[in-house]
């Protein structure tokens, strides 16, 4: 089994329970639910904002690699997938006054942490 959090579609690897069908983010061997043995299963990214904060300080270096134009406060968040699964994730968003609680968000994973973007702006 893989515990690499990346698949084709939307860089987004999990497992899903063979015995209780519950779904994990990051990828594991075993349910957290039932402890049942789990298969890698690829996420679909589609979800909504379960909640966020605003992050107004540089987090601690390394691993943290300041961008060239100097810190900026930037949004952080769950997003509750369509699998069930709450997914941590910075929010790419151009307007902190955007953000909002439910919102469609579409989840990648990349280098680093996930990432949320607008699911109309994801597309």
């Amino acid at each position: 089994m893989t515990t690499d959090p990346r698949s084709p579609a939307t860089g987004l690897q999990g497992a899903r329970c063979s015995g209780c069908a519950v779904a994990v983010y990051p990828a594991d061997d075993t349910c957290p639910r039932c402890g049942g043995p789990a298969e890698s299963a690829a996420l679909s990214g589609a979800g909504t904002l379960w909640t966020w904060t605003v992050q107004r300080y540089a987090p601690k270096s390394p691993p943290y690699q300041e961008p060239p134009g100097g810190f900026a406060p930037f949004a952080v968040g769950y997003v509750e997938l369509a699998e069930g699964v709450r997914v941590a994730a910075v929010l790419d968003v151009d307007d902190l006054d955007t953000v909002r609680i439910g919102m469609p968000l579409t989840v990648t994973a990349g280098s680093g942490v996930p990432r949320a973007r607008p699911a109309q702006e994801a597309a």
